[in-house]
């Protein structure tokens, strides 16, 4: 061989949401470092960056949540020194600090020599690939999302006109199927209302964009009709919920995934993902078909994350499908700084600090993610590949000590072997349906296609 990167050999590490706001690189527990050179023995490792990086010069924009998330700049090292060369920003958290965090954030991210995606000046530069330049290969990250501020959503440029800075956005229709007398009730409850007539005055004016037209099996009930996501209700024999991805964001998505397998070796895209259809534990309808899509257009690697906890594993066409990683570091409490908006939120003045609002946010640590331990049990996935084929799947379980004091919890080190077990068995329940079997040996599960 020519080139090392011809064998088709590949160690990748993917993780899911990274909310640093400590230094990671002073610790020394032995199953920390374990996990920190597991990282570090991957050709590559990917993580989300769920925070916006700034030292607060920036106003605050539109949150998802009452938690605007920000870090010092200078933790983007400790990234670096985990091992973490491959990061998306596309997130919902984009928005938190406007515009103006999230490209601030970007600038800070590529001082530090990250690879990212996700995020640009107009909406070409959100979609393209970045690439990372390794020994076994070019590799290619693209990354979108689904739980977005529309407002931080990036726009197209044009020749007379600028786009708007933001995110990759794939936006979704939700279906709601209902039986015959629901289906003629909410048409009533929509008549009766008055909404039909909004409907129908809205349908005129064009600034406001498309409102679809009804139809004998299909109704929209209180739906602006933008943004994301839309809802229609759906006449059928019994009452179901899916949901698909927009055509127009699919295929922009696609074209660029289509790029990325001309330029590079490897492709990987990402997705932030919060939403479900029914079952908050399986991939939403959307999010499946989207993943499907993108492997039959070349993509290696599928890389779910969002909810704050696992979800299962598909192997698609001989690709990983993985559709949720859950957290990696979880240090969401330690903001230095929030907003008036946060405060006002949990019903605080300005005489409460940043303590009281987390306080506040999680009745002291009995509320929000401390209801459930799986929220800090995150996936550490190793896909390897031989000779262009996936040889199999690692799953690792990082343990970010639930329970712990905020000074703590969120740090990750790998899972004993009990605490693994646990939770790999819970990752094998939710890959049953796809057809996956994972085998759990001493800590570790393992999938060989």
């Amino acid at each position: 061989m020519l080139y090392e990167a011809e064998a088709g050999d590949l160690s990748l590490i993917a993780v899911g949401d990274m909310m640093v706001t400590q230094k990671l690189s002073v610790y020394r527990e032995p199953r920390y470092l374990a996990l920190v050179e597991l990282i570090r023995g991957a050709d590559a490792a990917f993580a989300n960056l769920e925070m916006t990086f700034h030292n607060y010069e920036v106003a605050p924009g539109l949150s998802t949540s009452p938690a605007y998330s920000s870090s010092d700049p200078r933790n983007l090292e400790e990234y670096k020194w985990m091992g973490f060369k491959l990061v998306t920003m596309a997130h919902n958290h984009h928005n938190d600090y406007g515009i103006d965090g999230l490209l601030t954030s970007a600038r800070h991210v590529e001082a530090a020599g990250l690879v990212h995606a996700g995020a640009g000046y107009n909406l070409a530069e959100a979609r393209a690939p970045g690439y990372l330049e390794t020994p076994r290969g070019r590799i290619a990250l693209l990354s979108c999302v689904s739980s977005f501020v529309e407002a931080g959503a990036a726009t197209h440029q044009r020749p007379d006109h600028k786009g708007r800075a933001g995110i990759s956005p794939l936006r979704h229709q939700l279906i709601y199927t209902v039986d015959r007398p629901a289906f003629d009730q909410i048409k009533r409850i929509s008549r009766e209302l008055g909404l039909e007539a909004r409907k129908e005055s809205r349908r005129r004016w064009v600034a406001f964009g498309d409102v679809p037209q009804d139809t004998d099996t299909e109704f929209n009930f209180v739906d602006r009709g933008y943004p994301s996501p839309r809802r229609i209700y759906r006449l059928g024999e019994g009452f179901g919920v899916t949901s698909i991805p927009d055509r127009k964001d699919l295929a922009d998505i696609l074209k660029w995934v289509r790029e990325a397998r001309r330029q590079a070796d490897w492709v990987l895209m990402s997705i932030h993902c919060h939403e479900e259809d029914l079952d908050p534990e399986a991939p939403p309808a959307f999010l499946q078909a989207f993943a499907r899509a993108c492997i039959d257009e070349g993509v290696d690697v599928f890389i779910g994350h969002g909810p704050h906890f696992t979800r299962g594993v598909e192997i698609y066409k001989g690709k990983p499908i993985l559709y949720g990683l859950g957290n990696f570091v979880f240090q969401n409490e330690t903001y230095k700084w929030a907003p008036q908006d946060t405060y006002e939120a949990h019903g605080l003045g300005y005489e409460h600090t940043p303590a009281d609002a987390w306080d506040a946010r999680t009745v002291k640590g009995t509320a929000s993610f401390y209801l459930d331990p799986k929220y800090w049990h995150g996936l550490v996935a190793q896909p390897v590949f031989k000779g262009w084929k996936l040889q199999e799947v690692r799953l690792y379980i990082a343990d970010q000590g639930y329970g712990q004091p905020r000074s703590r919890n969120g740090r990750p080190v790998l899972a004993d072997e009990e605490m693994a077990r646990r939770a790999l068995e819970r990752v094998a329940r939710l890959s049953k349906p796809f057809g996956t079997e994972i085998k759990i040996a001493d800590g570790v599960g393992i999938i060989a296609p």
